[in-house]
């Protein structure tokens, strides 16, 4: 699921406040993407956002998670990230859940109750959950908004399929800053294919040559690769130092990551492979 993850993340960094209307929430005056450092990453929360809203001094912190399909794993994550944020800025954030998929029966709750042993404490947390197949994509498109039109093919859609893909492609076109419109269709694509596996419609929302100039198609493609190294290099040497996984993982590079994968295959040993790395 990492072109998914990576995908929502992007918007989450670049249309942080579209995200945020997703769930009803109005009145923003100014926001930005903080940088989620609290722990270690596989904990980290998939965005926080500060917002400013009309006619408050102070800032709400939200926490913004999002599920790929409503797993039973996610409500565990929403209350970490709910108890991490608070334990690092000591203010309970407002928690949105945004699911894009269903998948078999299990629904995802809006709370989770967490007792201790012998009953004496009680943890409730509760959060605003967004199920993306709910909402109408006829109320999205009317918006106009860049930042929401990628969602939109995961949205409910009354009618054929094909004119509103086309839609979302003039909306990101029309009003989507120019540095980030291929990004924006790339991800439109990206997240219409959790749910429509025809190329024709995905060309509709800019085709390939939109995928290659986003710049965050590159990194995911680029993420994947250095995940396909470090795999090569752990099946032949086992172990992988961390500076060594940290610099694979920092690389963007996409020619430099193929010739050291083959540098991978062929290396004699770890040491010639970092040599190699390093040159």
């Amino acid at each position: 699921m990492g072109e998914y993850d990576r995908s929502s993340k992007w918007l989450i960094q670049h249309h942080g406040d579209s995200i945020l209307k997703l769930a009803g929430v109005q009145d923003i005056f100014s926001w930005r993407a903080l940088q989620a450092e609290v722990v270690q990453p596989g904990q980290l929360p998939d965005g926080v956002i500060e917002v400013r809203h009309e006619g408050s001094d102070e800032p709400t912190c939200y926490v913004v998670e999002i599920a790929t399909y409503p797993e039973r794993r996610v409500q565990d994550q929403l209350l970490r990230d709910a108890l991490l944020v608070f334990l690092d800025r000591r203010v309970l954030p407002e928690v949105v859940a945004l699911v894009l998929h269903p998948k078999g029966a299990y629904q995802l709750p809006n709370a989770l109750t967490v007792q201790s042993s012998r009953g004496y404490t009680e943890l409730i947390v509760r959060w605003r959950m967004v199920e993306l197949w709910t909402l109408s994509a006829d109320d999205l498109l009317a918006t106009n908004d860049p930042g929401l039109a990628p969602w939109v093919p995961l949205t409910r859609i009354s009618g054929p399929v094909e004119p509103v893909f086309e839609q979302c492609r003039k909306i990101i076109e029309r009003y989507g800053p120019e540095d980030e419109q291929s990004s924006l269709l790339a991800v439109a694509q990206v997240l219409a294919g959790l749910r429509y596996n025809d190329p024709g419609l995905l060309f509709l929302l800019g085709g390939r040559e939109a995928m290659i100039e986003s710049p965050v198609l590159q990194e995911i493609v680029a993420e994947t690769k250095a995940e396909s190294l470090l795999t090569v290099l752990r099946a032949r040497f086992e172990l992988v130092p961390s500076d060594v996984s940290r610099a694979i993982r920092a690389l963007r590079d996409l020619g430099e990551l193929d010739r050291l994968l083959d540098a991978a295959a062929r290396c004699e040993n770890l040491q010639a492979f970092r040599d190699r790395m390093l040159s």
